[in-house]
């Protein structure tokens, strides 16, 4: 083999001069695929922690956001009723606000007036159940009247230990006020002139855009309008099913335990099985075990009907998630927004999802009709061409 004048062989210098996309090209497919996917990988959690912390800084407006257009898909046709009516938008939109309020204020009166007298029984109905419960453990399994204080006294030292910073405390429930007002002045205009804005901004998209953006912003407006009404009745239906549940076994408080069973329905999964969590623990501190044990079998039973059957026929399969979607995205928003971001994280989930579907199946509808469309006009092409060449 002759050398180069440098004394190099020509496979040692061609293997030193070859650039980066040699390089990539004598690399496995495998190895390939992996620093692709990876690198994919890398800018999305990169993405979605810059949005996170972004979120995290503006959360009480977040929050407000998102409650907003829950509320106002939730009471958009009680606004198009009123509207049918011949009212003006301005006062089709505060009626709607105000019957929120009305609801929301005759509510929580009506559970005052229903409990207010039944908290003092209540203490002594649970230190008996408590006492009940204690002998039930101590008996049952292999745990000692010692071990069991020492538990709860270390239980009653960390609770104690938690320090109350009277600033922050204040704070929070300064921003929380103000998210609640923020909330209702935009729902007052997002109801009045929801639309037009709608239709100001698709004006401001040019080209094939516009037609992608108005069917997919259609699409997401009445996905969270179909969650939010079928989650409000299906969590109105466990609601009146485990009260009455609680009713016919003499629970306490049962009225209160079902409102806290209706609200808990707006966080699927966690929700229903902490407030079933909790009417078992009331009953089981008021009546024993055997109450407890029949409020167990209530729960699961309205739980099962609910999710079996009463769930695909309300909750359209367009609405519905995977329950491992549902499970993230409730945790996510736990850790973002606390409480307030486990009742947004599923229905924002649930829109992103469907958005981005609509998208997509957009783009691909347009991108068959152009395969389509090239093919029409290659048959057209290569007909005429034949007619040519019959004529010459």
């Amino acid at each position: 083999m002759v050398a180069r004048g440098d004394g190099r062989k020509p496979e040692e210098s061609t293997r030193r001069s070859a650039g980066p996309r040699q390089t990539w090209a004598a690399l496995p497919w495998l190895v390939r695929t992996a620093v692709v996917w990876s690198a994919c990988l890398v800018v999305i959690a990169a993405g979605l922690y810059l949005l996170a912390r972004i979120t995290m800084l503006v959360t009480p407006l977040a929050i407000a956001l998102a409650v907003t257009f829950f509320l106002a898909a939730l009471l958009d046709p009680v606004q198009l009723a009123l509207r049918r009516l011949r009212l003006p938008a301005a006062l089709a939109a505060l009626l709607t606000v105000l019957l929120l309020l009305g609801v929301l204020s005759g509510v929580g009166v009506l559970v005052w007036n229903m409990t207010a007298g039944q908290f003092s029984e209540l203490g002594d109905e649970l230190r008996q159940g408590l006492e009940r419960s204690r002998d039930f453990v101590t008996s049952t399994l292999p745990v000692t009247d010692a071990q069991l204080d020492g538990l709860v006294d270390q239980l009653r030292q960390a609770v104690s230990q938690q320090e109350v910073d009277p600033v922050a405390s204040a704070q929070t429930v300064a921003e929380v006020f103000g998210s609640v007002l923020l909330a209702l002045v935009l729902l007052f205009f997002l109801l009045k002139d929801g639309r037009s804005m709608w239709h100001w901004t698709l004006r401001r998209a040019g080209g094939p855009n516009r037609e992608i953006a108005a069917k997919a912003g259609r699409v997401g407006w009445r996905t969270l309008g179909s969650y939010s009404r079928g989650t409000m009745l299906i969590a109105a239906i466990d609601a009146i099913g485990i009260g009455l549940a609680l009713v016919l076994l003499g629970v306490p408080l049962a009225f209160p335990l079902a409102l806290i069973t209706f609200i808990g329905g707006f966080v699927p999964i966690i929700g229903a099985t902490v407030a079933g969590a909790v009417a078992v623990l009331v009953a089981l501190a008021a009546n024993g075990p055997t109450t407890a044990l029949l409020t167990l079998g209530a729960v699961i039973a309205v739980q099962q009907i609910e999710g079996n059957l009463l769930e695909p026929l309300i909750m359209k399969r367009q609405v519905r998630l995977h329950p491992v979607v549902i499970l993230l995205a409730v945790t996510a928003g736990t850790l973002i927004a606390g409480i307030a971001g486990a009742f947004v994280a599923v229905p924002i989930a649930a829109v992103v999802w469907r958005v981005v579907d609509s998208v997509q199946q957009q783009r691909q509808a347009a991108a068959a009709e152009r395969r389509w469309t090239r093919i029409i006009r290659g048959r057209t092409a290569q007909s005429r061409a034949r007619r040519t060449v019959r004529k010459v």
